[in-house]
């Protein structure tokens, strides 16, 4: 059998709960939902590092923060890490990406990202950053000509990715085609009107961690988020037909999946950045009819977005290099095989923008497990939740007596953790001076557009 394609379809900040086959009892997803039922489900796939940039150069580069030095929004990927671009590259595919990148540090939406920062893609369709989903600019290949996508982005970036596959030919290389989203990344309240008025927020319902004072905005940005899952939903939907009709279904990888979630309110938080499950846990979904076979399936496999990178090259045969520091979850796609005492780590290295430390933002550092979240902050437990009786998260178990051989465990599991991947869990300002990374008074990085 001939390798793979690989399509890669990633969203910004859509968390896993925000599904219907997930049980969420607002969310239209019809499309996703069938697509769910039809692939290997990740259940409890996670963001380790659960904010834009460091888990976008963590996917690209296959390496962890610490590694690579994008532990911060709005700093540059160092220009000598290999990329999944060039992997599949060596191994004879054509590369291509489209979207949102957000991991070249030298200004948002009014840069030109030069060809020899786009890591190895060959088709670009490219923009560093924007959230204006309505006017949204890109450059293409190695022009300096400012375009824009036609309506809403997402829209007008999956005709770009449908037609990209419909050009291919039989005779051609096998491909890598990743699809890069803005939304549902706030602003909440800018989706088509025909997918807001989907939604009423005084109809939602919300979780049962959102705290009551935080009710009427969690609805009224809950109905706005979930239009623009809508909206992606429909463009999923439009991609896996242009697969079928082009007869390319059978032995093309397909994923859908996310760089990280958004509280939305759950526990009076905002957006990522945080160690709940609104924010570290996303969706992720895999088929590949010609490898893995028609049934769907689930599987409880603690993948990281650090582990996606070999778990697809690996699925396509091609040999992980030294420089990857993720695991592949190749046998869990094939077989369901989960190691149950493996502990995922999360970590937040420095914090920043909206979790900056005035906002009660700090460095934390913790596990999650088939059962347990675990948390530490510099110097102390901070959390410990039994997932599977509190999945609302609500009884925060530290210090709980009925729990301390649990958290002795665990907080040992940690350290061992951190101990061997060399990490001191130093206070954030050192890693960025030791990566030369520009912080104000509040940890925050400077962005020029």
């Amino acid at each position: 059998m001939p390798r793979p394609n690989v399509i890669y379809v990633f969203a910004d900040q859509w968390r896993a709960q925000a599904m219907g086959y997930a049980g969420d009892p607002n969310v239209k997803t019809p499309n996703l939902d069938v697509f769910a039922a039809e692939s290997v489900n990740f259940r409890k796939a996670i963001s380790g590092v659960p904010v834009c940039c460091p888990a976008r150069a963590t996917l690209i580069s296959g390496q962890r923060p610490l590694s690579h030095g994008v532990f911060l929004n709005d700093v540059c990927l160092p220009n000598d890490r290999r990329s999944i671009a060039h992997r599949f590259k060596d191994a004879g595919y054509d590369t291509a990406y489209i979207g949102k990148w957000h991991i070249d540090g030298h200004g948002r939406k009014s840069y030109n990202i030069p060809p020899e920062r786009n890591r190895g893609f060959d088709y670009w369709k490219v923009l560093e950053c924007t959230h204006d989903y309505n006017s949204s600019p890109y450059f293409e290949g190695t022009s300096e000509v400012k375009k824009f996508w036609e309506g809403y982005d997402a829209i007008a970036q999956t005709t770009d990715a449908c037609n990209y596959v419909r050009n291919r030919s039989p005779e051609d290389k096998p491909f890598l085609l990743m699809l890069s989203w803005g939304p549902p990344h706030d602003p909440y309240g800018t989706a088509p009107e025909q997918y807001r008025a989907m939604y009423n927020p005084d109809d939602i319902i919300l979780p049962l961690n959102v705290p009551e004072e935080e009710v009427d905005t969690a609805r009224k940005e809950l109905a706005g988020y979930y239009a623009h899952c809508s909206a992606l939903d429909d463009q999923f939907a439009r991609l896996r037909e242009v697969l079928r009709a082009t007869g390319q279904e059978e032995n093309t990888i397909l994923v859908f999946t996310s760089d990280h979630g958004d509280m939305l309110r759950s526990h009076g938080q905002q957006r990522k950045q945080r160690p709940w499950e609104e924010s570290m846990r996303i969706p992720f979904l895999l088929r590949w009819p010609a490898g893995l076979g028609e049934q769907g399936r689930a599987t409880d496999a603690l993948l990281d977005v650090l582990d996606h990178q070999p778990t697809l090259l690996e699925l396509c045969s091609i040999e992980c290099d030294g420089a990857l520091e993720g695991l592949s979850f190749k046998a869990a796609a094939k077989n369901n095989a989960v190691d149950a005492d493996y502990a995922a780590l999360l970590a937040c290295y420095h914090p920043f923008g909206e979790y900056e430390r005035r906002n009660g933002g700090q460095e934390y550092r913790g596990l999650r497990t088939q059962r347990y979240t675990y948390v530490e902050t510099r110097g102390e437990p901070w959390l410990l939740y039994d997932n599977d009786n509190d999945p609302y998260q609500l009884l925060n178990l530290v210090s709980n007596p009925t729990h301390s051989d649990i958290q002795h465990r665990l907080s040992s599991l940690l350290h061992a953790k951190l101990d061997s991947l060399g990490d001191r869990f130093e206070i954030g300002e050192t890693y960025c001076r030791h990566w030369g990374h520009p912080i104000d008074e509040w940890g925050t990085v400077p962005v020029f557009d």
